[in-house]
């Protein structure tokens, strides 16, 4: 088994269609915001992980020090004191099925988890009998018992979802998971797992970023609900047409910003409308790995085209909002998305206007691969990619 990088393979730098246009961008950007210094920052080293994927915030009670739970390709689930850079491993996590790709995935807690203690989780599973060989995502629940102990375990795991039909290969699993605002929805996104074709067909959820209740029923006001007597498949799609959707997130206003990466160039940041189809692979801004175009996004209208495109690639890995709530370490990162790169080595910021024309902001070189951003009450965490990745806190100069 190996760890494969992301399928973006470019070294990044920012464009939008080519060099001109986005120095064009680049010198309007500076215009608008002259008056506004670029934040910098320091970085402080909490702790080192092999192969991390994902990290989540724990509630925070009084006024003790966060901690966050932070995920490990290989299958490790870990609580980390941010004070101590002390790591617990918490037992009872799933077998899961580590190469490529695909191994432990996201994790974030219930909303009720003050009361709850439920987490849900993404993993890669390996197939059984006839599907022997082949791989697909899963998502679960469980209960986190022993949370102030020395060995806090997962309880009462639940099965919520998972990736139909298991096929050969280990990669785009995408398996990002989001709560919408209100707390009512979950959101994952299931990646075409290569085989882009998926990505187009209904009777598969391959492709897709993907609706449900807590529970993982369907809600009946899904845009393909009308499916649900016969294609209970179609029926949990929120939208379609998706390559390897890595990031997700809501901003201050609800909406939901998707980012996925693009083939050889084309990077996407996406606001998602239910029920629409975002076209891949029938269009995308970047070129199939053998050379041969795609036709653009604007040839064809009735796909929902990137609100920014990246080519060369940044390879984005997660997204974050940035909000003050307890602290405010960057002000003017305010409600802006932070955006987590691989080849492009950075951390990316991202302004939205009040008309949803997004804009890169400001890039930041982090010298390594940074695979996931977290903002929390206004402070900002960074995981770094790899066998020694580091969870850096931003701290404001």
């Amino acid at each position: 088994m190996f760890s494969a990088p992301a399928c973006s393979n470019q070294s990044a730098i920012n464009t939008n269609e080519d060099l001109a246009e986005y120095k064009e961008a680049k010198t309007s950007a500076i215009d608008i915001q002259a008056s506004i210094a670029k934040p910098t920052f320091t970085t402080k080293t909490i702790a080192t992980f092999n192969e991390p994927w994902a990290m989540t915030a724990l509630p925070q009670k009084n006024n003790e020090s966060l901690k966050l739970l932070v995920t490990q390709k290989s299958g490790e689930l870990l609580i980390v004191n941010t004070a101590t850079g002390i790591k617990t491993a918490v037992t009872g996590v799933p077998e899961i099925a580590y190469g490529g790709q695909g191994g432990l995935g996201d994790i974030i807690v219930a909303p009720d988890f003050a009361n709850s203690n439920i987490i849900y989780m993404s993993y890669v599973e390996a197939g059984k009998g006839t599907d022997s060989k082949k791989f697909g995502a899963k998502v679960i629940k469980a209960k986190l018992s022993g949370l102030d102990s020395q060995s806090p375990s997962l309880q009462r795991i639940i099965p919520v979802w998972q990736q139909t039909p298991k096929v050969k290969g280990q990669g785009h699993y995408s398996h990002r998971l989001l709560f919408s605002p209100d707390g009512r929805y979950l959101y994952i996104s299931s990646g075409e797992r290569q085989q882009k074709t998926p990505a187009q067909d209904m009777s598969v959820n391959l492709g897709k970023i993907v609706r449900l209740n807590l529970d993982g029923s369907i809600p009946r006001d899904n845009p393909f609900a009308d499916n649900l007597n016969t294609n209970t498949i179609a029926a949990q799609f929120w939208s379609i047409g998706h390559r390897n959707v890595l990031g997700m997130a809501f901003d201050n206003k609800g909406q939901l910003w998707a980012h996925e990466m693009g083939p050889r160039g084309g990077d996407e940041l996406n606001l998602i409308k239910k029920g629409k189809n975002y076209g891949w692979p029938l269009v995308s801004n970047g070129r199939n790995y053998s050379g041969i175009d795609i036709p653009d996004h604007e040839t064809r209208p009735e796909f929902e085209a990137p609100k920014i495109t990246w080519t060369p690639v940044i390879s984005p890995s997660s997204i974050s909002i940035y909000t003050a709530d307890r602290h405010n370490d960057f002000p003017a990162w305010q409600n802006n998305a932070l955006i987590s790169g691989l080849s492009s080595k950075a951390l990316i910021v991202v302004d939205f206007d009040d008309n949803n024309v997004a804009s890169e902001r400001y890039r930041y070189d982090m010298g390594e691969r940074i695979r996931s951003v977290l903002s929390m009450d206004g402070e900002v965490w960074l995981l770094e990619d790899g066998s020694e990745g580091r969870l850096l806190q931003l701290l404001p100069k």
